[in-house]
Order: C-alpha cells, then sequence, then structure tokens
C-alpha cells in the first residue's frame, strides 16, 4: 500500500539515521512527483556505447526503467540509480521489489560509500513479461564486481551501502522495459516467516 511517499521516506531516512524499523521496511515507492528527482540514469555512454535508458514516473506511480539497449562501440548496459541515503542493512537481510518486466533478467545493484564509484554488488532476477512478480534477493548472495570482473571473494558491507539501483547488461540488443512499483527490506525473521 503506498501510503508513505518516497521524499517522505527519504526525509524519515535522513532524519533518524535508517529507515523506520519493522519487518518490511519501505526504502522507496514512487507515489509523488518529486520522487524523480531522487534517481538518475547511468548508460554506457560514459564508455563510448549507444544504448538508451530512462526512467519516469509514470500514471500508475510506479518507476518506469525503459530504453533500447545496443551493443555498439563494445557498449551493452542502461542502468537507472539512487542517490545517496543511509539504508541502515543488517547482515541476513534481502532487498524486497515488485516489478514487471518485459521477460529478460536485471541485476540489482548495491553501491557502497566505501568502494570505488564503480564498484557494485550485483544480484540478477529473472522477469515475468507483463505480470508483477515479488522479488527477494539475500544480501548474502550478492556478489561484488567491477567493469564487468566479478570478485566473489570480496566481502559486503551492508551498513556501507550508500545507493542502490537497476541494470540493464543482458547482451541482446532491442527495446525494454522494467516497471517496479517499490523497493523494501526485511529481515532474516521475514525470511524465516516467508519459508512457512
Amino acid at each position: 500500500m503506498k501510503t508513505i511517499s518516497a521524499a517522505l521516506a527519504m526525509i524519515v531516512c535522513f532524519a533518524s539515521g535508517g529507515i523506520e524499523n519493522g519487518p518490511d521496511r519501505t526504502l522507496f515507492n514512487f507515489a509523488t512527483a518529486q520522487a524523480v528527482s531522487q534517481w538518475r540514469t547511468v548508460n554506457d555512454g560514459v564508455m563510448g556505447g549507444r544504448s538508451d535508458g530512462r526512467f519516469k514516473i509514470n500514471s500508475f506511480k510506479n518507476l518506469e526503467f525503459y530504453g533500447t539497449l545496443s551493443l555498439a562501440n563494445n557498449g551493452g548496459f542502461a542502468s537507472v540509480r539512487s542517490g545517496r541515503a543511509n539504508f541502515n542493512l543488517e547482515k541476513g537481510d534481502s532487498i524486497l521489489i515488485r516489478v514487471r518486466g518485459d521477460g529478460r533478467s536485471y541485476t540489482f545493484n548495491l553501491y557502497s560509500a566505501s568502494q570505488s564509484r564503480e564498484m557494485s554488488f550485483r544480484k540478477s532476477f529473472k522477469t515475468v513479461r507483463d505480470e508483477w512478480v515479488d522479488v527477494r534477493l539475500p544480501l548474502d548472495q550478492f556478489v561484488a564486481s567491477y567493469r564487468g570482473r566479478r570478485f566473489p571473494d570480496r566481502q559486503l558491507d551492508p551498513a556501507s551501502i550508500s545507493r542502490l539501483g537497476i541494470q540493464l547488461g543482458d547482451k541482446k540488443a532491442g527495446p525494454f522495459k522494467l516497471e517496479m512499483e517499490w523497493i523494501k527490506v526485511a529481515g532474516p525473521q521475514a525470511a524465516t516467516a516467508d519459508q512457512g
């Protein structure tokens, strides 16, 4: 239920030094037009590529990440990233997202304030064409990545995460669209409850 605007969620985050406590804590929803100012695109044009990734808050108050992936000039990725915040992540947490996609595989990226700007921790997820799915991404399954190379021995420090985002880089040229209703975080107790 979208009762807290993204802007209010960020105010709560900065004012309290973290996100509100609870079984599922909302990191982002997109209920207000101001939510767009908290995100930006980063595409392969920074390396000479020609992919065109964009985003908007659509009429359903969801973040819509869309565009065309190009493999020209050794390109091949498009992404959308949040602004900086203290997400108050802890060991054992999972990222929860509700998305409607196009059948392609995307990656959810976590960016650490203590690492290089290009270093991220990634976990891929699949979408089902034109269907809403709830995705759980345990933090302990994210793998460090730098310029396409994986570093499985590098450990993720949840408390250091200051940005997050979604990237498409499946090496399949063509149009894409991913709609996201919200991003939440759940602790290990919620994961146990989910498993029955």
